[in-house]
């Protein structure tokens, strides 16, 4: 699966603060499929993608953390 050209609406998380050690996630359209997912400091490097559910997993199993 390859991030669409129309993925490009990147945001990373509010709690990052002014740091680019973070993911950064473009979620477009509806349904969020797929979601690209993004080193922000290598913005120019690769993106993965991958699907809403495996995304929404993720979150929920960070959140169990």
């Amino acid at each position: 699966m390859t991030v669409p050209e129309r993925a490009r609406n990147w945001r990373k998380a509010s709690r990052s603060g002014q740091t680019s050690d973070c993911v950064e996630v473009a979620l477009d359209g509806v349904p969020v499929d797929p979601v690209g997912v993004r080193d922000s400091k290598d913005p120019f490097g690769g993106e993965l993608a991958v699907s809403g559910d495996a995304w929404r997993h993720a979150l929920t199993m960070i959140g169990r953390g």
